[in-house]
């Protein structure tokens, strides 16, 4: 691994392909400018297309020696429109009927939607929020298979647009016939992680973890929070998933405006203090979709999160339509290193670390931030001790987790503050950190007179070894 290819950024950047940067000279770029993990969004992928772009993240993490996380973003269960001959002008104080089961409406402009209980689940006086919450209507009243509906915002509704109901509890399925189709379709090509859209609750987790089982397949399931119902369960969601995700655009909508950066927060820390990797997610840099500089607003939102210490913040149109894709990783990348090095919300501190391999976690970053060490290194066949690593959130000490496995290597780019390598284990542990101080040594990340912590849990005839290392490197 080149030297010039590790970051001294802690937290991660995750960043959505798509048409601007499909190619793989600019899947390069973007690598060497510091992106970790790369999203592909199914809501508007083929699977030939995925094939090609899982293809191309490979060859690019080969070439430039450096590992690269694949996240599969599954569409999830949407409500949205039928299709529409023509867009419909809306203006307040219109009706407008939303049908289902192909009723036909007797308001003047009506859509079909493709939820059969929409008119079940949902009250009169209820709004309706259409087109990404750009469109609101207020049920006025609901018979058989429609509801009519007073327009309370001017706009364009076109065809196939989603429809949010904050509040409301769906019977929508964790995951559709799609979903599971492309599940099987990351299971073949070997992706890192897979994301759940719209998580209400553990169980939807679990199901996917079941899919994944019964495959015998390793993927990381990413629970996305996006709506109230998946709030108000966050804590079991927490304790199930391998990952957790603030996907702040349904959110945004489902949630009342002044309670999202709260709601932001919360979950971060409860994430932190569970030692559950996550990640923030959208809007973060939206006005570079078309702007070559950030809005004042966009710095001090990537900033927040930064200062809040999640594992990963992640861009989505900026990267994948945007007209300055690597201009948004410069940015995002500048902001990150500047709010790092001026401190943390430290929610860690407030952790109870209860499992011995946390434990043993914990002595060693104390002994290292105390002898001021160069670097806190893990060996690691399952990714606990990495895990645990970032959970603590040093303030100073560089991480360094070693593995011989090829998958976990590329998983462990989600975690806050570790930088992957890969090397093969010997038996005996004394060698495996005379073996990884070599290879820091050949990058420039260790000098001679150098400080270094090693924790290792790794098999040694059979059982598992667990050790520190205090040592100066020679």
């Amino acid at each position: 691994m080149s030297s010039q290819m590790l970051n001294t950024r802690r937290t991660k950047i995750i960043a959505t392909l798509g048409p601007a940067t499909s190619d793989a000279d600019m899947v390069a770029k973007m690598v060497a400018a510091g992106v970790n993990i790369c999203r592909i969004n199914m809501s508007h992928a083929v699977p030939d297309q995925v094939r090609k772009t899982v293809e191309t993240i490979r060859y690019v993490s080969d070439l430039l020696k450096k590992p690269v996380g694949i996240l599969m973003d599954l569409q999830g269960p949407a409500i949205r429109t039928g299709d529409l001959p023509t867009a419909l002008n809306l203006q307040p104080g219109n009706r407008i009927g939303l049908t289902v089961r192909g009723e036909v409406s007797e308001e003047e402009h009506s859509v079909d939607v493709n939820y059969d209980h929409l008119v079940d689940d949902i009250k009169v006086g209820d709004v309706v929020l259409v087109d990404n919450g750009e469109i609101h209507l207020k049920v006025l009243s609901k018979k058989r298979n429609q509801l009519s509906c007073e327009v309370l915002t001017e706009g364009t509704l076109g065809s196939r647009r989603h429809i949010n109901l904050p509040g409301v509890r769906v019977k929508l399925p964790a995951l559709t016939d799609k979903d599971i189709h492309d599940v099987e379709l990351g299971i073949e090509l070997g992706v890192d992680f897979i994301a759940m859209s719209f998580c209400r609750e553990a169980e939807d987790v679990l199901k996917l973890k079941a899919i994944l089982d019964y495959r015998k397949a390793r993927q990381k399931v990413v629970a996305k929070l996006e709506d109230q119902e998946g709030i108000r369960n966050v804590e079991d969601i927490i304790e199930v998933a391998d990952a957790v995700m603030v996907a702040r655009g349904d959110l945004g909508i489902e949630c009342p405006y002044e309670e999202l950066p709260i709601i932001q927060r919360r979950v971060v820390k409860d994430c932190v203090m569970a030692g559950r990797p996550v990640i923030v997610a959208t809007h973060m840099l939206e006005s570079m979709i078309d702007n070559p500089s950030p809005t004042r607003a966009e710095i001090t939102d990537v900033s927040n999160a930064v200062f809040e210490q999640c594992d990963a913040i992640m861009l989505s149109g900026e990267t994948s339509v945007g007209k300055y894709p690597l201009k948004c990783l410069e940015i995002m990348d500048r902001i990150a290193s500047r709010v790092e090095r001026s401190g943390g919300a430290n929610y860690a501190m407030q952790a109870s670390m209860d499992t011995k391999g946390a434990k043993m976690l914990k002595a060693a970053t104390i002994m290292a931030e105390e002898l001021n060490a160069s670097a806190l290194v893990v060996f690691t066949r399952t990714g606990g001790m990495a895990r645990n690593a970032a959970w603590l959130r040093p303030k100073h000490t560089p991480l360094y987790a070693f593995t011989d496995n090829d998958r976990l290597l590329n998983q462990l780019t989600i975690h806050w503050g570790i930088q992957p390598l890969q090397m093969p284990f010997a038996e005996d542990p004394s060698m495996n950190v005379d073996q990884a101080v070599r290879l820091l040594k050949e990058q420039g990340l260790l000098k001679s007179g150098d400080t270094i912590v090693a924790v290792t849990e790794v098999a040694v005839r059979d059982r598992l070894v667990d050790t520190i290392w205090r040592e100066s490197v020679e």
